[in-house]
């Protein structure tokens, strides 16, 4: 619901109702709407680095192989039913920008993909792996993003132009 619907719009007695929980249960578990919205965030990082990173590793024999997957594996992410967008861009949008948990969740998983790119990159013979993994997590984000606000298709189809760009001048 919190990615679906928003984080503000989703209040306690809608989260009770739909799981049929009672107060005393989630502030028992979870202390408060904050600490379950973080539990959330940690849940959905997991849940889609699952998905990207399973679907570059699986795809590919080959380091350059697996890198050229990053846009099959999000069109993969973009095309199941309940895609609702980047569960940590969406909250840091309704959020105070200054809310440092909420930073630091979004940094890990950002640091977590970052390092599965970087160590791709570095075994595809990259002269800055770590250069080039910050530059497919861009075209990553973009993508989420731009497909986030139009629903275009097609974004798909320019951020494969970005990445293949990208690669090229890596010379991979």
């Amino acid at each position: 619901m919190f990615c679906r619907d928003g984080v503000h719009a989703t209040g306690i007695d809608r989260i009770l109702a739909a799981s049929g929980a009672s107060k005393m249960t989630l502030y028992s578990r979870f202390g408060s709407k904050e600490a379950l919205l973080r539990e959330v965030l940690v849940r959905e990082g997991e849940a889609v680095r699952s998905v990207l990173l399973g679907a570059i590793r699986d795809s590919a024999d080959t380091p350059a192989g697996r890198l050229r997957q990053v846009i099959p594996a999000l069109a993969l992410w973009f095309g199941q039913e309940n895609f609702t967008g980047c569960a940590f861009m969406n909250a840091i949008a309704e959020y105070t920008k200054g809310e440092p948990w909420l930073r630091d969740l979004a940094r890990t998983h950002h640091r977590l993909i970052l390092n599965i790119l970087e160590t791709e990159a570095a075994a595809a013979g990259c002269e800055e792996p770590d250069m080039l993994a910050r530059q497919i997590l861009l075209v990553i984000d973009g993508a989420i993003a731009a497909t986030m606000v139009s629903g275009d298709p097609k974004v798909l189809q320019v951020s494969a132009r970005n990445l293949d760009s990208v690669l090229a001048q890596a010379g991979i």
